[in-house]
């Protein structure tokens, strides 16, 4: 997957970007205080993605 539509999957449920660290941008879903890590690849691997969603607690991209 894009990591720009992953980008706009996390904000479209309700993610906020966090700040950027060092390989990582950091965001994190306000109404359950969970945070994870979008490392800065133009590509990102499906297993990250689920991995991503299952930490943000949101649904996972179709």
């Amino acid at each position: 997957m894009k990591r720009r539509d992953l980008m706009r999957h996390l904000t479209e449920h309700g993610c906020l970007f966090f700040r950027e660290g060092g390989r990582h941008s950091v965001f994190v879903n306000k109404s359950n205080s969970k945070v994870s890590t979008v490392p800065r690849h133009n590509e990102i691997n499906d297993f990250l993605v689920r991995k991503i969603c299952r930490d943000l607690e949101i649904p996972l991209p179709v």
